[in-house]
């Protein structure tokens, strides 16, 4: 479970073939050379890049008592990806949507990220079956990085990104414009190939953080093929600073969000009931619960009891919605339902146990809500 877990970055790209995975690779080692606990989860199914850039190709996850172990990069880094799984690395996963998901809620739910403080996810290209899933399993996350490279092509793909994260309610902490110019390996000149500056006009334009620009560097892609990543290599260099520039804000936001996050007053949460505890589905309860939260003291400010309108599709979101609820915990809920949710900014928990309004919210203000398995998925 990642209930302990204080930090949850998505690393995220409309646009195939930019980088987003050597971006996720190094942010992760850079965390963990900096004293952080870092669990770096890759959900790319079809295309799994993380045990190749780590090194890793050969390791398998091992099970202890029905726990999948990640695996171990070094002492501050936790690994999990599909591509420890396969026989080889020529295997092909063809799989439909609710095969992707069930095996990233495994990620979510059976893995032991044991001490880990921050937790990095590599996430296929485009707005998908697995960013979606991951959002939701995850109950929430501190923000999505955006990875681009510099032509327009690839901008207008990843800007779809941006409104995917606006929609499901997900901060963007920021862009990365990656092959942002060629550094010389001689003389560390650098020299635009491409047209630049497209990832920061996207940024400017879409109103978030422009985290900085990565040059293309041949001792980054050396990296990448050996297994050894680039921030681990090389301490000094235009390339180094420039990682090195993009990836300090995050940690200076996360600062700043978590002081937010406690300060926040009025939430609003909803949970479906049926004799007075969590109903098994959503849509078959006989009331809800709307449980008003102060987010300064964590603590339930007020409760009252509504009787939801007749369950028909679509409904019940744009009812929730309407009365400013923020968060819903639900136990069972179909994936077109969850979509429904993510498109009225309302934020989802599955498969909580089914007790009371006051011990779920509880539960939840403490971090030590444990959702289960979606145990009504029609």
């Amino acid at each position: 479970m990642t209930d302990g877990i204080k930090h949850k970055i998505l690393v995220l790209s409309g646009k195939g073939g930019v980088g987003k995975s050597s971006i996720a690779v190094n942010l992760a080692v850079w965390l963990s050379t900096r004293g952080k606990k870092v669990g770096l989860l890759d959900i790319d199914i079809h295309g799994p890049s993380t045990p190749k850039l780590l090194g890793l190709e050969n390791r398998k996850i091992t099970v202890e008592n029905e726990k999948m172990q990640p695996v171990s990069y070094s002492e501050n880094l936790q690994v999990m990806s599909i591509g420890f799984m396969l026989p080889s690395d020529g295997d092909a996963v063809i799989w439909r949507g609710p095969m992707k998901h069930n095996l990233i809620k495994q990620f979510v739910i059976d893995v032991v990220w044991d001490g880990v403080d921050w937790l990095v996810v590599d996430c296929p290209p485009g707005t998908g079956d697995e960013p979606l899933s991951i959002v939701q399993l995850l109950g929430g996350v501190d923000g999505a990085v955006v990875v681009t490279t510099p032509q327009d092509l690839a901008i207008v793909d990843v800007k779809k990104c941006i409104t995917f994260c606006r929609q499901l309610k997900v901060p963007v902490l920021g862009v990365i414009e990656n092959m942002s110019g060629f550094v010389c390996p001689h003389c560390n000149e650098r020299t635009d190939i491409f047209k630049g500056g497209g990832g920061r006009r996207m940024a400017e334009e879409s109103d978030v953080p422009f985290l900085g620009s990565i040059p293309m560097d041949p001792s980054l892609a050396s990296a990448c093929d050996s297994g050894r990543p680039f921030v681990a290599l090389h301490r000094e260099g235009p390339t180094t600073e420039s990682l090195n520039s993009a990836f300090e804000p995050l940690l200076e936001q996360q600062k700043y969000e978590q002081c937010s996050k406690e300060q926040k007053n009025n939430m609003r949460i909803a949970i479906p009931l049926t004799d007075g505890k969590l109903s098994a589905h959503f849509g078959h309860c006989e009331h809800f619960a709307i449980v008003d939260v102060d987010g300064r003291s964590r603590s339930i400010k007020s409760q009252e009891l509504v009787t939801p309108p007749a369950h028909e599709p679509g409904v019940l979101p744009k009812w929730l919605a309407g009365l400013n609820v923020e968060l819903i915990i639900a136990g069972g809920m179909g994936q077109r339902a969850q979509q429904l949710f993510a498109q009225n900014n309302i934020e989802v928990a599955i498969g909580a146990p089914a007790d009371s309004p006051e011990d779920l919210v509880s539960a939840y203000l403490e971090g030590r809500l444990q959702c289960g398995e979606n145990i009504c998925d029609h």
